[in-house]
């Protein structure tokens, strides 16, 4: 959702942001161009030590950025932008677009890095494969629903969950070997609570597997709720075994688990607050904590998103009112955030962050200026410094760097 109570229509998330100007160096490859070949192909990365020359020679190649957008907004993208960027300076370069995507709203990589994956946000919803080696579109499966806004794979490879933001619901897609995607095997309706204020029905907003694979978490805005579910890895259905509510009004919007666990962080996009949650590995069950600030001040600043360090001592929120990021240090082994301080994300309403895979770099997609952020992250303190190499790109809700 983009900063609205209720909704009625696909343009409540997706059109709040409509009607602004994007820079002149977006990424739109002439209709014909073919899209270049990525500077590195992009398998699954793995940090290695800074005294090697190989692992040297590897964080200085460019390394390829996927960009998500809306193809049906004046101003947006034509497909799923691709770009890279220098793993030192965070300097990003546009390469072209993937195009046969419509809506590519939000992306993920399989776990073995050959093929991403896209919602379709609109009304007849659907998720598309991508072969990431020659950039073929490997086909789109309905999700069932309208509005799909999240997805992510199951960390066997196995299945694809996506979440249908305006159907408050969430569908699962198996996945072949060769990275395509199967018909539906699942398709679940938040019906139960009762929508929250202002809201007019279920809003699924995410859906994430927890650290260990053995559940399920999705999570409603619309009926402030976190649904835990246990995947049937054999036969991709869904069964759900707990929930967890927040108070009326919370509007919570995504989840992100601490390394260890044991806790959670919730960011809730109505009431301008983030939780710590307990979570419970054998059960699934999810107990939320009490509401903190975001350090963004009175009023909500619509908190989009959290990151995690790998290490479990820093998180990060996106405040997209606010225009800033927040730094939390982790402490008592992920049972506490205690806040630190803003910075300006250098853009207009950051919808998604995401760490380079060396967590070297974050990345903020904003999507009301059009443009990507990128910050170097001190490992040591958490601070986090503009590169000053900000990077215009249609409509940037998502971006991916491999």
């Amino acid at each position: 959702m983009a900063g609205t109570r209720s909704s009625g229509s696909t343009g409540r998330r997706r059109f709040l942001g409509a009607g602004f100007a994007i820079a002149a160096g977006a990424l739109v490859p002439a209709p014909t161009a073919r899209p270049a070949a990525p500077a590195e192909a992009p398998g699954p990365s793995t940090v290695t030590s800074a005294s090697t020359p190989a692992s040297r020679s590897r964080r200085s190649r460019p390394r390829p950025l996927y960009l998500g957008t809306y193809t049906s907004q004046q101003g947006g993208g034509t497909g799923i932008g691709t770009a890279t960027y220098d793993p030192r300076s965070g300097a990003v370069t546009g390469t072209g677009t993937i195009d046969g995507v419509a809506d590519p709203s939000y992306l993920a990589v399989h776990p073995n890095g050959r093929t991403l994956y896209a919602v379709d946000e609109r009304q007849d919803g659907g998720v598309t494969a991508v072969r990431l080696a020659d950039r073929k579109v490997l086909g789109t499966r309905s999700t069932g629903g309208a509005g799909p806004c999240h997805l992510c794979v199951h960390p066997s490879g196995r299945w694809l969950l996506s979440a249908n933001y305006l159907s408050g619901s969430v569908a699962v897609h198996p996945v072949d070997a060769s990275g395509a995607l199967g018909g539906r095997t699942a398709l679940v309706t938040h019906d139960t609570p009762a929508p929250g204020p202002g809201q007019q029905g279920p809003h699924a907003h995410q859906i994430v597997t927890s650290p260990d694979g053995g559940h399920v978490l999705a999570v409603d805005l619309g009926n402030d709720t976190v649904y835990t579910y246990r995947l049937d890895t054999a036969a991709g259905t869904l069964t759900q075994v707990s929930y967890a509510t927040l108070r009326p009004g919370a509007g919570p919007r995504h989840l992100t688990f601490h390394p260890g666990g044991r806790y959670a962080y919730l960011a809730n996009e109505v009431d301008n607050t983030v939780v710590v949650c307990g979570y419970e590995a054998g059960s699934g069950r999810l107990t939320p904590g009490a509401p903190q600030s975001t350090g963004t001040g009175e009023g909500t600043s619509y908190p989009a998103q959290l990151l995690v360090t790998a290490e479990g001592r820093f998180a990060y929120l996106a405040n997209r009112g606010h225009n800033s990021l927040t730094r939390y240090a982790i402490e008592d082994g992920g049972a506490r955030l205690r806040l630190l301080d803003t910075v300006p994300v250098g853009g207009d309403f950051p919808r998604q962050i995401a760490f380079s895979p060396d967590e070297r770099l974050l990345f903020a997609a904003n999507q009301k200026s059009g443009s990507v952020s990128v910050f170097r992250v001190d490992h040591c303190s958490g601070e986090l410094t503009s590169t000053g190499k900000g990077f215009a790109a249609p409509i940037a809700v998502c971006a991916l760097p491999l």
